[in-house]
């Protein structure tokens, strides 16, 4: 269903078997925010005591929805999500907002809770009003609609998206068995401060919402903040993790809890799977890199220069073409703005040195890197040499498609 008739990525992998949340209800509809033959409207209903934790695009163009979802996650309660594909609502004043706030009444006095709980998401072409009539006919038909399966409503989010993302992980708590799933959709616009587009994890797990916000704080910095796909940050990039507590373990407020460090284990798989999966659809993508980073000053110099060289149209143009050329690498690097020394660098690719303490190795041997880089999956290994800290970052190739995809967008 997506937007272009865009040929499936051939980085793409097939959904897994998310099964049923206690106290989630998905439902999709036709809003037709676009011109357009499928469902772009996702609502789902959450259960009465609902935890909600968001992290948000830093964006400063963000969308009404993103800054009105900022405030609301600090009351930490929700009781519906509802996503509009076809139309982000960014850019577009006090008539984006007006919509917004229809669809956040329309939602709430259908379930008897307060506009704040109904958290609202849109996704699409910039500057373009949400249109009202559109919005409250769209409302009134999902929540009239059959339940949908997460596949369904993984479409449904989805803009550019050449196929379905979603991911699960387990974990016990106490007795209980509890599950974590995820729906995340992004292709392109895609870089740090949070790196999806829209990504949704829900779980049956009971957690406070300060723990909540710091289980996915914590895991957005290992995974969504690690991939880019073309530096550019969304106007409307948000991940939200809803907990219904329908499982029925002690609910979780601390990482002294029992079962703590499961979840937070669950969260993490989950957002790590999700924002891998936004990668392997990025535009035009032919390989899927990963670039590790060790040596650096901290870890956080260790993110901004992995960000950098996975950043650089010349690493990523390298790499669609099979050359293992690693003097692009030193000058992604050497512009990183951080902590280096050009004779203790070390460059390698999938796991073979190509170059250490500066200088090419004697005896290096192309024939295995050019090899692993024709692959679909391409590993990089920086080894800066002046500290402990170590990040890793992915990010896929630089192709003509992506050109393609984005001269096109609009029309």
């Amino acid at each position: 269903g997506a937007v272009m008739d865009l040929e499936r990525s051939p980085l793409a992998l097939p959904f897994p078997e998310i099964p049923p949340i206690a106290g989630v209800t998905l439902r999709i509809a036709r809003a037709q925010y676009k011109q357009w033959d499928r469902c772009d409207l996702t609502y789902v209903e959450l259960a009465e005591g609902t935890s909600v934790a968001g992290v948000f695009t830093r964006n400063v163009c963000c969308s009404t929805e993103v800054e009105l979802g900022r405030e609301q996650v600090k009351a930490g309660r929700a009781r519906a999500l509802v996503v509009n594909a076809g139309n982000s609502n960014a850019f577009t004043g006090y008539r984006g907002r007006e919509a917004v706030e229809q669809i956040m009444e329309q939602v709430a006095d259908h379930l008897g809770c307060t506009p704040q709980e109904v958290f609202v998401s849109s996704t699409g072409v910039i500057g373009v009003p949400l249109p009202m009539d559109k919005a409250r006919s769209g409302v009134s038909a999902v929540l009239e609609a059959e339940t949908c399966s997460w596949e369904q409503a993984a479409a449904t989010i989805g803009t550019t998206d050449t196929f379905e993302k979603g991911a699960v992980a387990q974990a016990v708590i106490g007795e209980k068995r509890i599950t974590v799933g995820g729906i995340i959709k992004g292709s392109g616009m895609i870089a740090p401060d949070m790196a999806t587009m829209l990504g949704y994890v829900f779980t049956d797990a009971a957690v406070e919402p300060a723990f909540l916000q710091q289980c996915l704080s914590a895991a957005n910095g290992e995974t969504f903040s690690c991939i880019t796909v073309d530096s550019d940050t969304s106007t409307s990039d948000t991940v939200l993790a809803f907990a219904t507590g329908k499982a029925g373990n002690a609910p979780l407020s601390s990482f002294g809890d029992p079962g703590a460090e499961a979840f937070a284990a669950a969260i993490h798989d989950v957002c790590s799977q999700l924002a891998h999966l936004v990668v392997r659809d990025g535009e035009g993508a032919q390989k899927f890199i990963e670039v590790r980073v060790s040596g650096a000053v901290s870890d956080e110099s260790a993110r901004k220069v992995g960000l950098a060289i996975a950043n650089s149209p010349l690493v990523k143009t390298a790499i669609a073409g099979g050359d293992a050329n690693w003097g692009r690498i030193v000058m992604a690097v050497g512009k990183a703005g951080e902590p280096a020394d050009r004779d203790k660098l070390s460059i390698g690719f999938g796991g073979v040195w190509a170059a250490r303490d500066g200088l090419p190795l004697a005896d290096y041997d192309e024939a295995p890197v050019a090899e692993h880089l024709q692959g679909r999956e391409v590993n990089m290994e920086v080894d800066l040499g002046l500290g402990d800290g170590r990040a890793t970052v992915w990010t896929c190739d630089l192709t003509h498609g992506y050109i393609s995809i984005n001269a096109d967008y609009r029309s």
